[in-house]
Formats: C-alpha cells, sequence, structure tokens
C-alpha cells in the first residue's frame, strides 16, 4: 500500500502550524504545554483568593483584588473550607458588613479551581438564589480568568450553564433556595453552602427542615465533605444559626489593646460616648478601661486571633461569632454604630434590627405577662374622656365579636408613649345595622385635649378575623383615609410588622367586587411582645418627674376607670416555646384567660399607629403637629416633646355611643 500524499514541509512537525516548526516555536509550545499539567499549587481558601480574586465594581465597594488583611478576621473561616482541614461543619453568626458573603464567593472559586467537586449553594429562596447567581456569582467567574477557562460558557443551547447550574471540569454548583424540597435533593454534594439560614421557612414543600434535607446530600462524602452554615441570628429560641453556635467551641475573635495589650473580644457595652453625640463614640479596653480611639482598630484586626469559649459536642464542627464592631475603617466605623442605637430606641423594631444586624445577637422575645395588679396600682388619673398632654393624635382598634364591637382608643405621644382614652363597646354584632351606624358615629366623636382643641381618630384598625364580608363593605363605605381593615397573622419572621395593602374581594348587597377592599396584614405577635415590653417599663418616682425626668420611650399610661376586668384581658396571653409535629421549635401565645379583648384592640390600634406613620415621621413632622396646640410649650414641659393630631382628621359632630357595662 502506498503512503498517502502529503503536502506538509519536510521539516513539519506532525499537528504543529507552520510557524512553531523552528525550535523556538516549539519550546514555546512545549512550555506551555507542561505548565497546563503542572499540579496546582496546594493553597488555602485565602492564599488563593489573595491570588485569584478580583471583586468586580457591580457587586462589591470596594473592586481590585480581593484582600484577606481587609478582613483579617475571615482568614480562619475560610482556611478551615481547605481540604487540608479536618472541619467538617463552620458555623458563622455574623453581624451585617463583615464580609462574610464574599468569604463564602472565595470558597466557591477555590472549589472551582484547586479542589472540584459536586456543591451546593442555598439561598432562602429560589428568587434570592437567581438574584445572587447573576449578581455575584456570574461576576466571580466574569473577573477571574482561572474560573472563566473552567467554568463551560453560558449558551442557550447548554445546560452546562445555566442560571442555577454551573458545570466545571471535575463538579458541578448547583443554587438552589430552600423553599424547594426538589432543589435541595437534586444530587450529592461534597460542598455545602447554607447562607442566610435564619431566613429559611420551617420546611421545604412540606418535606422537612432544609438544613437537614441539604447536609443529607453530603452524608455519602464522609470525612471529605464540608458544610458552610452563615446567618445573621433573628429570635433566641427560633435562630437556627445560634443554635448551631451553641452546639459549637462558640470562637470569639480577640484582639489587643493598643494602651496594655490586654486580650478581649469586643462587647457592644464597653462602646461609649457622650449622650446625643455618637461622634465621640470610644471603645475602652476591660483590662485598663482605657479609651481606644478608631483608629486603632486595623492594628487590632491584625493582631487578633480566634479563641475557643466553649467546649463542642462534634469536634468536627467549629462555630464563630462576629459584630459589626470588628468592620473594617470605612465599612461601619463605631460612630455610626452609636448613632444606629440612639435612633433605635423607642422602637422594638428597629431596636431588634440593630441587635440582629449590628451585634449579630437574637433577639429575646419576652411574651412574660406582667401581673395585672401591679398595672391598677399603678393607674393614673386624668379626667375621664379627655386626652392627657403626652397624648396627641388618637388612633382606635376594633375588635368584632358575635354578639357586640369592642374599641379601644389610644392617644399617643413621641417615642410611641400611650394613653387610653376610651373604651366602648357597641352592643349588637355584625348583622346589627345599627351597630355599623354606632361605630361610624365613633368616627366623628371628638375628644377634648388637656391643653385646647378636641382630637378625632385620625385612623381606626379594625379585625377582619369574624364575619370579613360585612367588616370589608362598612371600611369601604367610610372610606380607607381613616379606617383600615386587618388580618392578624402569627410569628416573628417578618420583615414588618405591618404589610399592606392588599385588595382583597367584598360583596355588597350580594354582588361581589373585585379589589373591594384594601386589608393589611398584622404580625400580632411582634405587637403584643412590645405590648407587654412596653407594660413592664420602670417609670421615674415623683420626685424624679419633679426634676425634669421624662417617661421611657414606650410608657403605656392607664386610667382609674378602667377595672380588673380590663386589665386581666390585656395580660390574658403568654408566650411559649412549643414544637411542631415535626420535632421544630416555634414561639406561639396561649390564651391564660378566654377573654382577651383588650389585648387585641391594644394591637389594632398599635397597627393603626403604623399604618398611620408614626414610626417613621421625621423631626420635622413632630415639630409640625406639636404648633397645632395652643398651648405646646406647656405640653413640653408635663410630658416632654409630643405630637399633636394628624392633620387633615376633618372634625364631626359629636354622637352617641355605649359604654362597656363592666367599666362604668
Amino acid at each position: 500500500m502506498s503512503a498517502p500524499n502529503s503536502t506538509a514541509s519536510p521539516r513539519s512537525a506532525p499537528g504543529l502550524p507552520d510557524d512553531l516548526t523552528d525550535f523556538d516555536g516549539a519550546s514555546a509550545l512545549i512550555r506551555a504545554w507542561s505548565r497546563g499539567i503542572r499540579p496546582d499549587p496546594d493553597l488555602t481558601v485565602s492564599e488563593w483568593a489573595d491570588r485569584h480574586r478580583m471583586l468586580s465594581g457591580r457587586a462589591s465597594a470596594e473592586p481590585g483584588r480581593y484582600r484577606t488583611a481587609r478582613t483579617p478576621y475571615m482568614r480562619e473561616i475560610m482556611d478551615r473550607l481547605s481540604p487540608g482541614d479536618p472541619t467538617q461543619r463552620i458555623v458563622f453568626m455574623k453581624a451585617a458588613q463583615v464580609g462574610a458573603t464574599e468569604a463564602g464567593n472565595n470558597w466557591i472559586g477555590f472549589a472551582i479551581h484547586q479542589a472540584p467537586g459536586p456543591m451546593l449553594a442555598v439561598q432562602p429562596t429560589v428568587e434570592l438564589a437567581k438574584r445572587n447567581s447573576r449578581q455575584r456569582i456570574d461576576s466571580l467567574i466574569d473577573e477571574s480568568p482561572e474560573l472563566r477557562e473552567r467554568v463551560k460558557p453560558a449558551r442557550s443551547r447548554d445546560a452546562g450553564n445555566t442560571m442555577l447550574s454551573k458545570e466545571f471540569a471535575g463538579g458541578i454548583l448547583i443554587m438552589t433556595g430552600a423553599n424547594s424540597a426538589v432543589g435541595l435533593r437534586s444530587t450529592p454534594a461534597r460542598y455545602i453552602f447554607l447562607d442566610e439560614v435564619d431566613a429559611y421557612p420551617a420546611s421545604a414543600d412540606e418535606e422537612g427542615d432544609p438544613v437537614t434535607l441539604a447536609e443529607a446530600r453530603s452524608l455519602t462524602f464522609a470525612h471529605r465533605r464540608k458544610v458552610l452554615l452563615v446567618s445573621t441570628p433573628t429570635i433566641r429560641g427560633l435562630s437556627r444559626i445560634e443554635r448551631e453556635y451553641e452546639a459549637s467551641d462558640q470562637r470569639r475573635y480577640f484582639v489587643p489593646c493598643p494602651h496594655c495589650g490586654a486580650m478581649q473580644w469586643l462587647k457592644f457595652d464597653r462602646l461609649r460616648w457622650q449622650k446625643g453625640r455618637p461622634e465621640t463614640a470610644e471603645y475602652h479596653c476591660e483590662g485598663c478601661d482605657a479609651a481606644i480611639a478608631e483608629h486603632h482598630k486595623t492594628a487590632m484586626l491584625e493582631g487578633g486571633e480566634w479563641r475557643a469559649t466553649a467546649t463542642a459536642a462534634d469536634p468536627t464542627t467549629v462555630g464563630y461569632h462576629l459584630s459589626a464592631l470588628y468592620s473594617p475603617i470605612g465599612w461601619l466605623s463605631w460612630s455610626r454604630i452609636a448613632r444606629s442605637w440612639e435612633a433605635a430606641q423607642g422602637s422594638d423594631e428597629t431596636i431588634k434590627a440593630f441587635r440582629n444586624t449590628i451585634l449579630g445577637e437574637t433577639w429575646v422575645e419576652t411574651g412574660e405577662a406582667p401581673d395585672w395588679q401591679r398595672l391598677y396600682d399603678r393607674r393614673e388619673r386624668w379626667t375621664s374622656g379627655t386626652v392627657p398632654a403626652g397624648g396627641l393624635f388618637l388612633t382606635a382598634g376594633a375588635d368584632v365579636q358575635k354578639d357586640r364591637i369592642e374599641v379601644d382608643v389610644w392617644a399617643w405621644g413621641r417615642g410611641l408613649e400611650s394613653w387610653l382614652v376610651d373604651h366602648v363597646v357597641i352592643e349588637g354584632g355584625p348583622d346589627r345595622h345599627d351597630a355599623w351606624s354606632e361605630l361610624t358615629a365613633l368616627l366623628d366623636r371628638s375628644w377634648p385635649h388637656e391643653h385646647g382643641a378636641h382630637l378625632r381618630i385620625a385612623r381606626l384598625a379594625i379585625d377582619t378575623g369574624y364575619e370579613a364580608p360585612a367588616v370589608y363593605s362598612w371600611s369601604r363605605a367610610q372610606g380607607f383615609a381613616q379606617v383600615s381593615p386587618v388580618k392578624g397573622v402569627e410569628g416573628f419572621n417578618r420583615s414588618s410588622p405591618v404589610s399592606g395593602p392588599t385588595f382583597v374581594d367584598a360583596t355588597e348587597g350580594g354582588k361581589r367586587l373585585r379589589r373591594g377592599a384594601r386589608l393589611w396584614t398584622v404580625a400580632v405577635s411582634t405587637f403584643k411582645a412590645e405590648t407587654y415590653r412596653y407594660l413592664r417599663l420602670e417609670r421615674p418616682t415623683t420626685e424624679e418627674r419633679a426634676e425634669g425626668t421624662t417617661f421611657p420611650p414606650g410608657t403605656i399610661h392607664l386610667p382609674t376607670w378602667v377595672d380588673s376586668e380590663w386589665l386581666k384581658q390585656v395580660v390574658a396571653e403568654q408566650l411559649v416555646t412549643v414544637r411542631t409535629k415535626r420535632g421544630f421549635a416555634k414561639l406561639e401565645w396561649q390564651k391564660l384567660r378566654e377573654r382577651n379583648e383588650a389585648l387585641d384592640c391594644r394591637v389594632y390600634a398599635r397597627a393603626a399607629a403604623w399604618i398611620a406613620g408614626a414610626d417613621r415621621w421625621p423631626e420635622a413632622r413632630w415639630q409640625d403637629l406639636e404648633r397645632q396646640f395652643p398651648d405646646r410649650v406647656a405640653i413640653r414641659a408635663e410630658s416632654g416633646p409630643t405630637p399633636a393630631r394628624i392633620p387633615g382628621t376633618p372634625q364631626g359632630p359629636r354622637r352617641r355611643t355605649v359604654r362597656s357595662t363592666y367599666m362604668g
């Protein structure tokens, strides 16, 4: 057989282009080929990040090369995720703005480049997983050449690289949400990244705890697996990340005092400043009590180290806790933390957010009912039916029962200080036309203020739990500017205590009306806990008040005309921890006695104040409200600065109402 014809040059090497057949070209090719087969350096995650990670301007406030030295406390956490470390589970309970998200992304990049294998990354929801993929994972890959050449390019016909799936040589990254049981059980995974676990639902599609389902994917990898759980904590007793942290060795980041060298972990109560001047904030050393200026923080972080403060039940699990006090200079300063704390006073929701996102600690819901007898002894005397000096706009909460409608009218001041102004029972249930007429009359009634003027109810929140169609119909007739139908929901893990409004269908005269009512959803658990906390606040003594001491924000004032029955109703529930059928813990309000209308009405009136905007009014709004009172100087002198009636609430004639039979 004759050899095939060939037109190649005698000097050509098979498979090489003509321009590389000379000695220098061949040498260059061989060198490139040898680099390609050379094993990658044996790096830790932090070393890989410093060498290969680039931060994108669209995904980072500090674009450019990643530097572990910027957040030195993240070095050990990242390196625990390296294959050479025996740790299998890493728990990180942290504040916001400490660099945890980028550290987790460093691990993803490291795994793709250095230690490929199947990885599962879980966000609270599938939608958040998609957003994280677009904003962070795509940037992670695009900005790092070593990752770009390993991850298949996104093509419409290539299933290897989609929004929630990234294939690479030797592995795959699957991204999903904790609300998707299908996504959690999709494939075995050597690496599992569980982000913001406290925001996960209690159960994924009713198939079980998302964390348990996800971790089950890694069991086949035995000692080679790595699981990272990261989250800002939420509520004590419900927080997954706190439960995991407390079962670990509970590491804290100890830093040296620049004055005496004493090692300590940073605590919020050691941050001190002059009242009203958060810019003076300084940290005081536990050892020498010397003031530490913030410019020392960089050196303190560099000299810090993680130390275990407990013994873990499982030696393969380590836990870390970090507050925003460690946030690098230029991110979140001590003065901003102090300013946030001062701004949070008077609002449970903002204090809760401060503890969760700034201190990285859980919020304790104090649901212990105050003693009604103590409340009885602390009642205050003011003229019945009159708005006291401090309470300068009114809201009401209405609870619809089968045979009556109960209404409590509350006055509110700055800092959500409140006074019970009136309690009304309208006889007859929602099927009685005159009952609705009397409730309408209550909206037109006005209450005299101690310093002049008359106030009407700025907003009334009415419960839709009983005979919702009748409530919707009446609310539509009154207009939604003054009346807000509300629906109570349980649970504390909500972004806002009140959400909405949403349109719901209603009926009128037997005809169904689409988008007939605007319904607000109220997290009653949050407002019940707030009410009990406010009822337990310590009050200044008579001598202290004479010297100018004011009541703390949130103080609830009760008049002498309330009797023991009303007081027993307002403390009729207790917050307890119960176990679901699947064994998960949850907080639940349980009745201590049957009647609790006073507590419900208080919650609805508080929701009405929130809907009116009192939690979010700026200082200028409060000052504008105060100007409506002829004797605002006296008001400030007696009760501190307080607001007036909400503008735009029309005045009307006073009409008859029916007072409760047991209130006298």
